[in-house]
């Protein structure tokens, strides 16, 4: 009972380094980003290949310049754990709001396969590949949705975002 505990332990923290990484690249947060990798790790994004902490400068910088904003949503998150290392595939749908006009959504499914392991009680990111599953661009009509989008508490990047100010104790919500 004690090893299949520990094993959902570290399948849940290993769920949590995949968040943590998604959230960080949409609210571009470097240091967030550049926490789950381990210092020797390596990342290939398919159009960039490096360290992990040279990614988490590059990703952040690019999604800035370029993007007015970014999802990524992580689902079928699938872990095998061996001891003090392991290996996930989950799938990830991400979509990146062009800067410029028209507004254009760039949408892609993909897969991050990686190898992870952990190192003084911490589960890290050692190995990433981003597998292109497909992917798509459209014009986004922002006049004629079909939901009411006013009155939303809006997102931005770090340390704007109101999640930020939620877990600073603050009231999120710009009302």
């Amino acid at each position: 009972m004690q090893n299949e505990l520990q094993e959902l332990l570290d399948k849940q923290a290993i769920y949590e380094v995949l968040a943590r990484y998604c959230r960080g690249a949409d609210r571009c947060d470097e240091a967030l980003i550049r926490s789950v990798y381990h210092e020797d790790s390596y990342d290939n994004h398919g159009y960039w290949q490096g360290s992990g902490s040279e990614f988490a400068s590059f990703v952040t910088n690019r999604l800035t310049e370029a993007n007015l904003a970014t999802t990524h949503s992580i689902t079928n998150v699938l872990v095998d754990v061996d001891g003090d290392t392991a290996w996930s595939e989950s799938q990830v749908v991400a979509t990146l709001i062009r800067r410029g006009t028209p507004t254009r959504a760039d949408t892609m499914g993909a897969r991050y396969l990686d190898r992870l392991s952990r190192r003084n009680g911490e589960w890290k990111i050692e190995e990433r590949t981003v597998v292109l599953d497909w992917n798509k661009s459209e014009v986004l009509d922002h006049e004629n949705t079909p939901i009411p989008i006013h009155g939303f508490t809006r997102g931005a990047r770090h340390p704007e975002d109101p999640v930020y100010k939620l877990k600073q104790g603050l009231k999120c919500s710009s009302d």
